[in-house]
């Protein structure tokens, strides 16, 4: 009996020897990991896809969800769902612009909605026709890009975020646009125009457009690292982030990344790349320097959860990484949180 109390003893400090050591080598996962899940905010009710998100710097986020035809307020200092705005189509694209506290969410339906960001009434639904997505903000000339349109309609709009005008300045582009990007020391817009496998590049001073042509298909998400001179792409057919170079036009890397991206994201002070894909991953790049990058991170996030919003330092001093997950079988929409880490 004491031979077999011995036994027992040495088999259980083994099991908690190897628990410990594995608790150890999760701390030192989360520690080196870049992201790290911290939180979640359900989203109760909603349903079907989600996509863009926006963020009000005094601590709320606004994410459009599509399939449920709502744009959910999100309290991030409550942790909680705060407000549902119905009756908006298939919103897609959505900017809070902090210096008129106004929103403005593109409906695939091809209306731009803008609204009272206190109240939430809405001030003016402007037509576009068809397939309002992605939505930037010039905050130095308060106007409101606006990705829309489809096959020949495709351009980039523009409204005057004060007036709540459409402005007679737009873009055509040939195709329907997806991620777009405004350079802010330039006066270019890099934009993505996957139903031509091109990024058009447009002058917003001239007019003029130069187009390069990517041998990929579907280049949807995309960021710009505008002073070291690097675009990045990713496509999906093949799955590739591409890394292009603005004084060119070449592409100078294309790394496998993950399936069914639709949101990517540039974090200047540490040199990474972010990409959210549907097959429940976030992949994160770091650059290693201007011509070599490489796969730093693959970090679980849900199915389905193409959507992100990385928007800096939040106001408790932490850079947060947000992901939309929708709702599954077994599980109500949510917002997960990460806390990104040197």
């Amino acid at each position: 009996m004491a031979k077999l109390r011995l036994m027992c003893a040495v088999l259980l400090a083994g099991m908690w020897g190897r628990a410990d050591l594995y608790g150890q080598e999760r701390a030192v996962a989360e520690k080196t990991s870049p992201l790290v899940l911290t939180g979640s905010i359900p989203l109760p009710n909603v349903q079907g896809r989600i996509d863009h998100m926006s963020i009000d710097p005094k601590g709320r986020l606004f994410v459009s969800a599509l399939g449920n035809n709502s744009e959910e307020v999100v309290d991030l200092s409550a942790g909680m769902r705060s407000r549902s705005i119905s009756g908006i189509p298939r919103p897609q694209g959505v900017v809070y612009c902090a210096d008129v506290n106004k929103l403005f969410v593109g409906s695939d339906e091809g209306k731009l909605y803008i609204y009272d960001a206190s109240t939430f009434d809405l001030i003016s639904a402007i037509e576009f026709g068809d397939d309002v997505d992605n939505l930037r903000y010039d905050a130095a000339k308060k106007q409101v890009y606006v990705g829309y349109g489809s096959g020949e309609t495709g351009a980039i709009g523009v409204v005057d975020a004060t007036t709540n005008q459409r402005l007679p300045k737009e873009f055509k582009l040939g195709a329907h646009p997806e991620s777009f990007q405004l350079e802010s020391a330039g006066p270019n817009i890099y934009v993505n125009v996957p139903d031509l496998k091109q990024v058009a590049v447009i002058n917003r001073n001239t007019g003029a457009i130069s187009r390069w042509r990517i041998a990929f298909d579907s280049n949807f998400p995309m960021a710009l690292d505008e002073s070291g001179h690097r675009l990045f792409v990713a496509t999906r057919s093949p799955a590739r982030l591409l890394v292009i170079d603005t004084t060119s036009g070449h592409i100078i890397s294309a790394l496998p990344c993950v399936q069914g991206s639709d949101d990517l994201f540039f974090d200047a002070a540490r040199k990474r790349i972010y990409i959210t894909g549907g097959e429940g991953y976030i992949h994160v790049f770091q650059q290693d320097n201007g011509e070599r990058y490489h796969l730093a991170a693959k970090i679980s996030s849900g199915l389905g959860a193409r959507t992100a919003g990385y928007f800096g330092k939040g106001r408790k001093g932490f850079d947060l990484f947000y992901v939309a997950v929708p709702a599954r079988a077994n599980s109500a929409a949510e917002v997960l949180i990460y806390t990104v880490q040197n």
